[in-house]
């Protein structure tokens, strides 16, 4: 998120031809270069989805003080999706590259396998001597075949259940997020427990903002999805992947989802408006969720440990330096900065972003969020993170889970069968895939 990760509020999306202009001025000389002067001062910027929580935690206000030479302009596009098909226009030539642009976890072994000349090595500026902060994994999944370090990676998305206890209290449901965790050990069991809210809040309110949201949750519990370990897709036969599928389609059909398109202005409103009772929350969705509720939401909002009986893993980022960059040096010390532990540590305590460098993992185990009524959210995202699958990643990762949600949105909002769905989406695959 960050992936992916955020807390501004989003500004309404654009329309197609709005956006098409925007991705076009975005990619105009000069719309994002870095700068320096006579004087040695330094503009680095940086180009990221969502919302990372570097300026909100105030960490460019602190590198800045640290380094008095150097400015730090961010920019950021609210759908990752738009992102990246803006920065393919960049990388093809268009101008405009950031001196750091973010990745999402889905998106690395596309640029590790593919676009692995567009980016700097950063094991050039030694980073080589930062790969026991990492997990095995984590430093893997940015790292090519021939060993060049192309990212160093920010997050990670263990994942759980956010839930408004107020609305729960109403509709005569326990709020202890123990209790809950026992009542939906299982997805079946959360389902039924939705079943009960329903039939108390009626059409104002459902159990969750989206399928798509429920799908992603149970997806990121398997260690394969939709490629295998030799890069083969295999979205189509995994049993996994179909029962994701089925269980979402029926929560659909129950009428438990409040028919959300997630990252859109109506989703964002129902935030604070009690549209919906629960949301699938990896860790980086608290701080969009305090952006989003606001102060008003403080106290009504709690965290509980995932259904299904294991742990998952939703999202996470890496940042970048393109080629071309004139301070790729530079930006690269800023990404070194961001990332390490005592950063990633301050990241989590006021945003939510649950680290990915293993010095600050330790350091957050006793963190506990006022605004999610006290939640252990250290304990509960740590005991996650320990044991979420390491996930097998694939060229087009994102394309095909897109794919899915987007025909998992036409089965919940406009009542589409499962199997046209699911047809819908594997045209949409083949025609991402190529």
């Amino acid at each position: 998120m960050p992936i992916s990760r955020a807390v501004r509020r989003a500004t309404l999306r654009l329309g197609a031809v709005a956006l098409a202009s925007a991705l076009l001025a975005a990619c105009g000389a000069g719309s994002s270069k870095s700068s320096a002067d006579g004087d040695g001062k330094v503009t680095l910027t940086i180009d990221l989805f969502g919302t990372f929580g570097f300026k909100e935690a105030g960490l460019y206000a602190e590198y800045e003080r640290l380094h008095p030479n150097v400015t730090i302009k961010e920019s950021s596009t609210e759908n990752e999706a738009d992102y990246w098909k803006a920065l393919q226009t960049r990388l093809a030539g268009g101008g405009g590259l950031a001196d750091i642009q973010g990745i999402e976890v889905g998106r690395v072994a596309s640029v590790t396998q593919q676009q692995a000349d567009k980016f700097e090595d950063l094991n050039a500026f030694g980073a080589k001597a930062l790969k026991n902060d990492y997990s095995a994994a984590k430093w893997a999944a940015a790292t090519t075949s021939d060993g060049r370090t192309l990212g160093l990676g920010t997050d990670i998305g263990p994942e759980a259940i956010c839930y408004r206890t107020d609305l729960f209290k109403k509709a005569g449901l326990p709020t202890d997020r123990d209790e809950l965790a026992k009542k939906w050990a299982t997805w079946d069991g959360y389902l039924q427990l939705g079943k009960q809210y329903q039939a108390k809040a009626g059409s104002k309110s459902h159990w969750m903002d989206s399928v798509g949201s429920l799908y992603s949750l149970i997806v990121g519990q398997q260690r394969e999805r939709y490629y295998d370990t030799s890069g083969k897709l295999i979205y189509q036969d995994n049993q996994a992947v179909k029962s994701a599928w089925e269980t979402s389609v029926k929560a659909a059909q129950d009428g438990l989802s409040a028919k959300l398109a997630q990252w859109t202005p109506a989703w964002n409103q129902a935030f604070s408006s009690g549209s919906f009772a629960t949301i699938g929350c990896p860790a980086w969705m608290l701080g969009y969720i305090k952006g989003q509720a606001g102060t008003a939401g403080k106290g009504t909002w709690n965290v509980a440990s995932l259904p299904g009986g294991v742990a998952g893993n939703w999202g996470g980022s890496y940042l970048t330096v393109p080629k071309g960059s004139p301070q790729a040096k530079q930006a690269y010390d800023l990404i070194k900065w961001l990332t390490a532990a005592p950063q990633q540590e301050k990241l989590f305590k006021k945003q939510g972003s649950f680290p990915s460098n293993l010095g600050a993992v330790k350091a957050v185990d006793d963190v506990t969020d006022p605004y999610f009524s006290n939640a252990p959210i250290g304990e509960i995202f740590g005991k996650a993170a320990e044991t979420s699958p390491v996930q097998v990643l694939g060229v087009h990762d994102n394309d095909v889970n897109t794919q899915i949600t987007n025909a998992l949105g036409e089965v919940e909002r406009k009542g589409t069968s499962s199997g046209t769905a699911w047809g819908h989406a594997e045209k949409g695959i083949e025609n991402a895939v190529g």
